[in-house]
């Protein structure tokens, strides 16, 4: 303990080192938080398709689980180097922070990793058990690695949530005399900002992985690929995305809320509201320029109706705290307004796809929706990356909110920036590979080099290969 004021002192003055500290932890946690979409809500898709298979004896459907397990398996591997790479950054760039705080958060992250193998175990087992089990055995191990990803998800947010809101030790004593005494590690865990972040995570996993299936098949689709399997892929991807979208929108609207209550500074900077207000407007598009919010469309009493369900609600300005306390506003509204446009264009191709499924019992096939799809997923992962950096940037300059800054947590070792270019480097190799390892398997299946499942009908004739999809 008595190095940390040291460290921190070193690494305050030295603006680039932190800098770089940033931009790398950025850059890993951005490209991270993809693959764990696919960890957590991948096994979903893979059990619909394979549950369907079962049920009602669709070879299409089995060939469509055997395939998404292999890709799963490609994934999980690289998402297990990004993984790592960002447990290591934790204790390399910010010793003062996991110095002085690991007893408080280090169960979450312990836990989290009990999770991560079993999901890994039991990949394993299905990846291997299309031979040795039955068929409903087979079909039930992906259960495990569904329920896995979500209890992993928690954990690992739980700790995010804590550098929000802070808990599971006496705050007063650590600010007084920098000791961290009467540690609760569960109190910690279950922090008051960690079941709005987690509701609010857990159906954008299942949203982004939706969307990107769906919008490989409909890639697929627009190349003239317009078999069974390829309006399978499009329809299982769409619904899974079609129910996590509205949750999505309804977690994010309680989250807000609870933002305004328990973090009025990164609220603040999300609706660029300069001064304590009553009957605040909502505030779409514009940037702070000089104090002074510039071409902006106001709703008037839009935030104080959302949050207080009045026009007399006040609302907390960044006024409230001190100027070198305060987040860089723009770059957190900015992204705000991204994730929320994303969000309801997203809501309205469900609503336009779901509607059509109701009339005619599929999706439709218009162009126009194929092309809108292909964007919905890359589109929705830009909603995940600006969601993320409304959190972690709208929490600035805190490392832990109220509690340590993330100067005194940085590292004052030197050589940062080549890290990052070395990291920027292996990241690149790595996509590099998934697509690589991906397209060589899927030119495989296309010249039909795949085996078909070990259970199930036999393979059809070619001329009824292309049968329509009935709906379950």
């Amino acid at each position: 303990m008595t190095e940390l004021p040291v460290l921190a002192t070193e690494a305050a003055v030295n603006e680039g080192n932190l800098i770089f500290a940033r931009y790398l932890m950025a850059f890993s946690l951005g490209y991270h938080i993809i693959l764990s979409c696919f960890g957590v809500a991948f096994p979903a898709l893979i059990y619909l398709a394979h549950r369907r298979g079962i049920k009602h004896d669709d070879l299409d459907a089995l060939t469509l689980a055997r395939r998404w397990g292999k890709v799963a398996a490609v994934l999980f591997a690289i998402g297990a180097v990004s993984g790592t790479v960002l447990s290591f950054e934790m204790g390399l760039l910010w010793p003062g922070f996991m110095g002085t705080f690991g007893d408080v958060i280090g169960l979450a992250f312990a836990l989290e990793g009990i999770f991560f193998f079993l999901e890994a175990i039991f990949l394993g087992v299905y990846l291997y058990g299309w031979r040795g089990l039955s068929a409903k055995v087979h079909m039930a191990t992906l259960l495990p690695i569904a329920i896995s990803g979500i209890f992993g998800t928690f954990f690992i947010l739980a700790v995010n949530a804590w550098m929000n809101e802070p808990a599971g030790f006496d705050i007063e004593t650590y600010l007084a005399t920098g000791e961290v005494t009467d540690v609760d590690p569960w109190a910690a865990m279950f922090n008051s900002a960690v079941l709005t972040q987690f509701s609010h995570m857990l159906p954008a996993t299942y949203l982004v992985t939706g969307f990107l299936v769906a919008s490989v098949y409909a890639v697929g689709w627009l190349r003239g690929r317009q078999d069974r399997l390829h309006r399978m892929g499009m329809s299982i991807g769409f619904t899974v995305a079609a129910v996590a979208v509205p949750i999505q929108i309804f977690t994010g609207d309680l989250a807000a809320r609870h933002l305004g209550e328990a973090q009025p500074t990164k609220f603040a900077a999300m609706e660029l509201l300069t001064e304590t207000t009553t009957g605040a407007p909502s505030t779409i598009g514009g940037l702070l320029i000089d104090g002074e919010v510039r071409y902006a469309i106001e709703i008037p009493n839009g935030t104080s109706l959302l949050q207080g369900f009045s026009a007399d609600h006040e609302v907390l300005g960044l006024e409230e705290v001190p100027e070198d306390e305060r987040p860089p506003a723009n770059v957190v509204h900015v992204a705000f307004q991204i994730m929320i446009g994303i969000g309801f264009s997203l809501l309205a191709l469900i609503t336009w796809g779901a509607f059509t499924r109701w009339r005619r019992g599929h999706l439709p096939e218009n162009v126009w929706f194929i092309r809108a799809l292909v964007l919905a997923g890359p589109a929705s992962v830009v909603a995940l990356e600006a969601g993320w950096t409304t959190t972690e940037v709208g929490r600035q300059p805190w490392i832990a909110q109220g509690v340590m800054r993330v100067t005194e947590a940085v590292t004052p070792r030197q050589g940062i920036g080549w890290l990052f270019v070395g990291l920027i480097v292996l990241y690149g190799a790595l996509a590099t590979a998934s697509i690589v390892v991906t397209k060589a398997m899927s030119a495989r299946w296309r010249r039909g080099e795949d085996p078909p499942a070990p259970y199930g009908p036999p393979p059809l004739d070619d001329d009824l290969k292309d049968r329509e999809l009935v709906p379950s």
